[in-house]
């Protein structure tokens, strides 16, 4: 059995970061275990046609870490991935990397104030602090289409793409209209003999301000490293202005609106499609996109936008609920991903057996987005209420991980055998959540971001400054810290 002080599931933005802030600090006894042969989260299992981050570059980075090299403003996935894989390497991660190694379970004893964590290959290892790292879209979501099983062709999530299947010169029908679809639908359409884009409801999407950097770019980048920082500063800024919009001043929003509009009128002409690609709800009520390309691929002769439901799939086409049967050679699911399940399938146990799937019955919650109360010295990164509507989500994940570096930090110079959340302050911030979350423009529509019971576990309604102000240090007072002496009473 392996024993460690920090234990982290995950090798994404989340997980390296953790431990490459651990390791600047001095910690070097941590493990990271992902289920995957290689680091990168996200980036490494999203490798479909177009794949690209819409936050800029300089912002979707490490702060501590910043690339002068990016060959865009808007990286690549393959450009992101080598940046993290370069990141693992250079911070001196891979000796504490613990890969092809799936966690299925971790659970908390009280008496030894230790964590156990199972894997798939039968190993255990004891920690003193568990970090579950895994991210809010790490788990594709799969319709729920009558006959979809029964379909002959290839079919595969885009979170899955199989690139054996050559889409060339076939029939595809694309489902979904995400994030995810609006990149790899106009990467395929040129090559497919005919693209089915099958839509629910439309996505605003707005012009992409992408540009490919030079060498000259480069060369001031890496030579006058002030440049790329003030660069980095003016996005965090813009989307910190943007924010407002989405949390109580929709009227803010009106200049990505009309963005929206022309967009939508110079690249798409014909009238009836224009209207089918029109959203009939609050810009950001759904993820804003962007895209330069998404409007005028769906306005091309061998692309058929098709908005009635889709009742059922047979061995080799997809029907309508009007009767439609379109014939198709191979499906592609661009349903998005399983956002309000964080840690699931692990399963996770805290004091007296508790577990966080029973926890969180009604909802997910944490304080912070980071502790669950009755689950003792273990912390959720990218975790409820961390998400933005605007920014980068590696801001959010820096500030979580000085918090859980904080709590370490914390349980070395006291002495003390673990922190646990206080209930009263967790439901305090759970409160204060759904109450601004109420008033934001999320609350309007069914979303990715609202789960099973209507509550909105995913976002966070503010500017990312505040929540880096709040996370900045340990309150000690909205945490029990636990002696190991006696009965472990609260000291």
């Amino acid at each position: 059995m392996e024993r460690t002080r920090v234990a982290i599931v995950g090798t994404g933005f989340s997980g390296l970061g953790l431990a490459i802030m651990l390791s600047q600090a001095g910690i070097d006894d941590f493990v990271v275990f992902d289920r995957a042969d290689g680091v990168g989260g996200t980036w490494r299992e999203n490798t479909y046609p177009g794949a690209a981050c819409d936050a800029p570059s300089h912002l979707y980075s490490f702060s501590f870490a910043p690339n002068p090299e990016w060959s865009r403003r808007f990286a690549p996935q393959a450009e992101i991935l080598a940046y993290l894989e370069d990141c693992a390497d250079r911070f001196g991660i891979r000796p504490h990397l613990r890969l092809g190694t799936e966690v299925t379970a971790a659970r908390f004893d009280e008496t030894a104030a230790t964590w156990t964590i199972e894997t798939t290959s039968g190993d255990t290892c004891e920690a003193d602090v568990f970090v579950a790292a895994c991210g809010q879209l790490s788990r594709p979501a799969y319709p729920d289409i009558d006959g979809l099983d029964t379909f002959e062709g290839p079919c595969f999530h885009s979170a899955r793409w199989d690139h054996s299947v050559d889409l060339t010169g076939l029939e595809v029908a694309v489902i979904g209209t995400g994030a995810s679809a609006i990149q790899f639908v106009p990467a395929i359409a040129p090559d497919v003999a005919r693209t089915y884009v099958f839509q629910r409801s439309a996505p605003y999407v707005v012009p992409k301000p992408d540009r490919r950097y030079d060498d000259l770019h480069r060369w001031v980048y890496r030579n006058l490293p002030l440049s790329q920082t003030m660069s980095r500063l003016g996005v965090y800024a813009v989307f910190e202005l943007l924010i407002p919009g989405f949390v109580g001043h929709p009227a803010m929003l009106a200049p990505l609106r009309e963005l929206h509009r022309r967009l939508l009128e110079a690249q798409v002409h014909d009238p009836d499609l224009r209207e089918a690609l029109t959203p009939h709800y609050e810009l950001g009520c759904k993820r804003v996109l962007i895209s330069n390309d998404y409007y005028r691929t769906i306005a091309r002769d061998d692309v058929e936008l098709v908005t009635a439901p889709i009742r059922s799939v047979g061995a080799d086409a997809v029907v309508t609920a009007d009767g439609t049967e379109r014939r198709v050679d191979a499906i592609v699911l661009g349903t998005g991903f399983r956002s309000n399940d964080f840690v699931a399938p692990m399963r996770v146990e805290g004091r007296g057996g508790r577990s966080l799937a029973g926890a969180w019955a009604g909802g997910a919650e944490a304080y912070l987005g980071l502790s669950v109360s009755g689950f003792p010295n273990f912390f959720l990164m990218y975790g409820p209420n961390t998400n933005l509507g605007a920014g980068s989500i590696v801001h959010m994940i820096e500030s979580q991980a000085r918090h859980v570096l904080a709590a370490v930090e914390l349980l070395e110079r006291t002495g003390a055998a673990f922190v646990d959340v206080k209930v009263d302050a967790q439901d305090e911030f759970g409160r204060e959540m759904q109450s601004r979350l109420d008033g934001s423009v999320w609350a309007g529509c069914a979303s990715w971001y609202v789960d099973a019971h209507g509550r909105n576990t995913n976002n966070w309604p503010g500017l990312m400054w505040e929540y880096r102000r709040r996370t900045r240090v340990l309150d000690t007072d909205r945490y029990d810290v636990v002696t190991r002496a006696g009965d472990l009473q609260p000291a």
